[in-house]
C-alpha cells in the first residue's frame, strides 16, 4: 500500500522515464481504475477501452499533476469522466441523483469487508448492481485497493468531503437490504449473508 510520499516519488520518477515506477503505479492503481469503470456500468470492450484511455491520459499529464501524492484521486476522477463520455456518446443516461434514505442499521465495517473479501463475491456484486448508481460508485471506491482517503473519494466523485459519511451509511443500508432480499430468494443453499439471531441487525456470512 502506497502512502502519499511514496506515490509522489513514484509519479516524479515515472515522469522522468523510470519504467519500474510506471509498473508500480499501474500495479497499485489499476484495481481502483477498474472499480470506477465497473461502478459506472461499463464492462467488456468498453471498459477495456476506458481503462486504456485513462492510463494514456495519465502518461500525457504525469509531469503536470499538481498534487502527485493524490495520483489515485486523479486516476479515479479521470476514469469517471471517461465513463460518462462513453455513456453520453452511446445515448445512455448518466445517473447522478442523491441517494434516497432507507431505514436500517449502518453495518459499515461488516459490509465493506463483504464487498472486498466475501467468499460469495458474486452475490455481493449482484446486490451492488440493484442499489442506486451513486451508491455503487461510492462503495466501490470505499472498497478500492489501495484504500483511498475521504479527500480522494470526494475528488473522484466531485462531492464535498462531508457528503461521504452520511451517504456511506445510507448506501450500506441499501446494500444490506439488497443482500437480505437476495438471500430470501436464494433459500438455504450454499454460503449466504444473513442477520444475527440476536436482533442486532449485524450482517455476517452464514455457516456453509
Amino acid at each position: 500500500m502506497l502512502d502519499g510520499d511514496q506515490t509522489r516519488l513514484l509519479v516524479v520518477a515515472a515522469a522522468a522515464g523510470d519504467q519500474a515506477a510506471w509498473e508500480r503505479l499501474v500495479d497499485e492503481y489499476s484495481g481502483l481504475v477498474w472499480s470506477v469503470i465497473r461502478g459506472c456500468g461499463l464492462f467488456g470492450a468498453e471498459a477495456a477501452d476506458v481503462s486504456q484511455t485513462v492510463w494514456l491520459r495519465f502518461v500525457e499529464h504525469v509531469d503536470r499533476i499538481r498534487q502527485a501524492e493524490r495520483a489515485g484521486a486523479w486516476l479515479a476522477t479521470t476514469a469517471r469522466h471517461e465513463c460518462f463520455r462513453v455513456l453520453r456518446r452511446s445515448g445512455r443516461q448518466v445517473l447522478s441523483a442523491d441517494v434516497p434514505e432507507i431505514e436500517g442499521p449502518d453495518d459499515a465495517e461488516t459490509l465493506v469487508q463483504a464487498l472486498a473479501t466475501a467468499d460469495d463475491r458474486r452475490a455481493v456484486l449482484s446486490a451492488l448492481e440493484v442499489i442506486p448508481f451513486r451508491c455503487q460508485e461510492l462503495l466501490r471506491l470505499i472498497a478500492a485497493e489501495p484504500p483511498l482517503t475521504y479527500d480522494e473519494i470526494a475528488a473522484a466523485l466531485e462531492v464535498p468531503r462531508g457528503w461521504i459519511g452520511p451517504t456511506r451509511g445510507r448506501c450500506l443500508n441499501h446494500l444490506r437490504r439488497a443482500l437480505a432480499d437476495a438471500e430470501s430468494r436464494r433459500g438455504s443453499g450454499g454460503a449466504r449473508i444473513r442477520h444475527d439471531d440476536d436482533g442486532s441487525g449485524h450482517v455476517k456470512e452464514a455457516d456453509r
